[in-house]
């Protein structure tokens, strides 16, 4: 349960943070052809995957430390 909330509100927040430079970034690519609007596209969507990737690494360190490995909480 913790790591699904934590996990949930940093994609969240993160979200956020990248929804603007990700709308600026495709701004001048408005009327280009469409293999380049493809390969913009690709590329904002790879950078979008390698963001919510940290954040399971994020979310994997939480979970060290604020969890033993047993599974109990640490006090």
């Amino acid at each position: 349960m913790f790591a699904h909330e934590y996990c949930g509100r940093l994609w969240w927040k993160l979200g956020w943070i990248i929804l603007v430079p990700s709308i600026i970034i495709q701004i001048p690519f408005i009327n280009s052809t469409e293999d380049t609007i493809g390969i913009v596209g690709g590329i904002i969507c790879t950078i979008h995957m390698v963001v919510l990737m940290v954040a399971i690494f994020l979310t994997e360190m939480a979970l060290k430390k604020n969890f033993n490995k047993d599974g109990s909480r640490k006090i």
